[in-house]
């Protein structure tokens, strides 16, 4: 199968495989899982942080972090296209009182500063309380840059905000940046980090902080049901990722470049809208083209695609080849009119 729908559906490599099968475990509920420690504790380190959580999903670690820094009736700001605020299912406001205040992104998916300010609320018992930013980086495959990052900094700084990333794809945009992760890390409160999407792990996602937030996250975690037991299994996998499968996310990168260039010579299909940064593609597809019927097409053959027609997204992986995209593209030109 050709899957060219999200990174998520990265299969794990043998070797990873390997160390889950191996992996020394115990009861992580009761902190006594060896495997699941040394990942917490290693990433922590190697992100700047005081301490980590390992959890199952980026949804689960981005809700602990807003019910973490926030209180019921309090608000955090993030972006209109933010993943926890449109694709997260409100679990924010539904399971923890605190309320969402999107503003629009701009183009580069960055939020502007001016907007953000006068979305603060004032001191006062008509409003929610305004405790948190959260920015997420990649956003839509965009690369915030490191000056914006610092920028976000002093303004969170100037309004007492906590400030949060949501790094689902973080090491990707390390990678586009090259930079090493901590140049990113360093200005945040909390990050998360999702495992299982270009690192290739298969579950699993990491939140980071200071050890009084990763304390309170810990229990929260358990109150919606969170604790793993033998999560070693797991932590082996996540671990593997982190150590082993940054540095490839640059071939995904350039796949993503050589998809975007190829698909816009297709009658049909333009990607000039969109810029790629990293590992996702996005193209407009002209109305006239049977885009629903072509992707059953695509399926009979292996290929699995997401058809839409306005901002159509492909995702690059590791289990995308340079020979995939190729037979993407020959497979689109043969159903094209």
């Amino acid at each position: 199968m050709i899957d060219f729908r999200s990174d998520t559906v990265t299969q794990p490599c043998q070797q990873m495989r390997l160390m889950m099968s191996n992996a020394p475990v115990g009861d992580d509920v009761y902190g006594d899982d060896p495997s699941v420690n040394e990942l917490e504790q290693w990433a922590a380190t190697r992100h700047g942080f005081e301490a980590s959580l390992f959890v199952s999903s980026g949804t689960q670690a981005n809700l602990l972090a807003i019910l973490s820094h926030c209180e019921r009736g309090d608000e955090y700001l993030c972006g209109q296209n933010a993943h926890n605020y449109r694709y997260e299912a409100g679990g924010a406001a539904v399971l923890g009182s605190v309320q969402p205040q999107p503003i629009e992104n701009e183009p580069d998916g960055s939020l502007c500063f001016n907007k953000l300010e006068k979305a603060i609320k004032p001191d006062d018992s008509h409003f929610a309380r305004t405790r948190l930013l959260s920015l997420e980086n990649t956003i839509g495959g965009k690369v915030l840059s490191l000056q914006y990052l610092a920028q976000a900094r002093t303004f969170a700084n100037k309004h007492q905000l906590a400030l949060h990333l949501d790094g689902a794809r973080v090491y990707n945009a390390a990678v586009a940046l090259n930079v090493d992760i901590k140049d990113i890390s360093q200005h945040f409160d909390s990050m998360t980090i999702c495992l299982s999407k270009g690192l290739g792990a298969p579950v699993g996602s990491l939140l980071l902080g200071n050890h009084e937030f990763i304390k309170k996250a810990r229990r929260l975690r358990k109150m919606l049901g969170g604790g793993m037991r033998q999560a070693g299994i797991l932590a082996v996998a996540g671990y593997y990722a982190l150590t082993h499968n940054v540095s490839r996310l640059a071939e995904d990168h350039d796949n993503a470049q050589y998809l975007a260039y190829q698909l816009n010579s297709l009658k049909g299909f333009s990607t000039e809208s969109y810029q790629v940064h990293t590992n996702i593609v996005f193209a407009d597809i002209d109305e006239r083209v049977d885009i629903q019927r072509i992707s059953e097409k695509l399926k009979a053959q292996n290929i699995v695609i997401t058809p839409g027609y306005q901002g159509m997204r492909f995702v690059t992986h590791k289990d995308i080849s340079r020979d995939d995209i190729d037979m993407l593209l020959a497979a689109l030109r043969t159903e094209l009119p």
